[in-house]
């Protein structure tokens, strides 16, 4: 599991325990082909702790190979599955358990459970709500897969060296600079957003989108008294920068027209001018905006 997915786990598992109403809920995340179980909650040992389940063994093992739901009203006498497992989990003292698959782009990223401890059939209500949030993180990890993917191109584009092939069109890299920070306000991981936010000023640093020379170091074109811009007031100013009203600006963004309206009279009272193009070039000039 990535570092950063661990908290998207964790709140999973929290989410799932209030869905479902069942007390005992785990789960993990597939790596090198297998899934590894890393998160608990409820339990009241560590039998399963570190549990790696490979595919078409156990339970989570079905769930695996055939990237659906699967239940057992009785674990250790259940003819639908294998019994690799049967020693931690009756250790555990779980009986009845139900399974569900974290897909993401068409392959199983990890499964969550939620486990009782009496043999009986936890439910159809149960199984939706635990494959309800396991869609939620599939979306949150597809969404973090893609920041990452973006993030990588950005930090490769500012580490480049002079030589490397000219970079994309400076309006395409305007709209994949608009595009990033609209993703980094639906992060809820902080690192991760402030990393994505720090590539995106790191970009504009290496002079590629700036009005430097072309060649001239970023430390060679400096811009003084530069106004000191909120992240979201440059959130609003990058999609008006691309032509977008406060409607549809708000709209990327998740805002309400009105809130994207005061975010970009405040940055226009502190650019010192006034209008929505003049602050776009304004903070293109000081270099707060490709």
């Amino acid at each position: 599991m990535r570092q950063d997915d661990t908290d998207a786990f964790r709140h999973a598992l929290r989410l799932a325990r209030q869905r479902t109403g069942v007390r005992t809920v785990f789960g993990g995340a597939v790596a090198d082909g297998a899934l590894r179980l890393t998160e608990f909650t409820g339990t009241l040992t560590d039998s399963m702790r570190g549990l790696r389940v490979v595919p078409g063994r156990g339970l989570g093992g079905y769930v695996l190979r055939h990237h659906r739901p699967l239940a057992v009203d009785d674990y250790v006498p259940a003819t639908t599955i294998t019994h690799d497992y049967d020693s931690p989990v009756s250790r555990e003292g779980i009986r009845s358990l139900v399974a569900a698959p974290v897909t993401v782009q068409g392959g199983v990223r990890g499964v969550l459970y939620a486990a009782a401890r009496e043999a009986a059939p936890l439910g159809d209500r149960t199984t939706a709500a635990l494959m309800d949030t396991a869609r939620r993180l599939a979306s949150e990890i597809a969404v973090r897969d893609e920041v990452a993917r973006r993030v990588r191109l950005l930090e490769t584009a500012a580490e480049a060296p002079a030589a490397q092939p000219p970079a994309p069109g400076l309006d395409a890299l305007r709209d994949l600079h608009a595009e990033l920070r609209g993703i980094a306000q639906q992060i809820e991981d902080t690192a991760l957003r402030d990393r994505l936010r720090h590539a995106c000023d790191r970009f504009l640093r290496t002079g590629i989108e700036s009005g430097a020379a072309p060649g001239t170091p970023p430390e060679a074109a400096p811009h003084p008294d530069r106004p000191r811009l909120t992240p979201r007031e440059l959130d609003v100013l990058s999609y008006v920068a691309l032509g977008c009203t406060n409607a549809e600006a708000g709209r990327y963004l998740g805002l309400e027209p009105e809130t994207v309206k005061a975010y970009l009279r405040s940055a226009t009272r502190k650019l010192g001018v006034h209008g929505r193009h003049h602050a776009v070039a304004a903070a293109r000039r000081h270099g707060l905006l490709p």
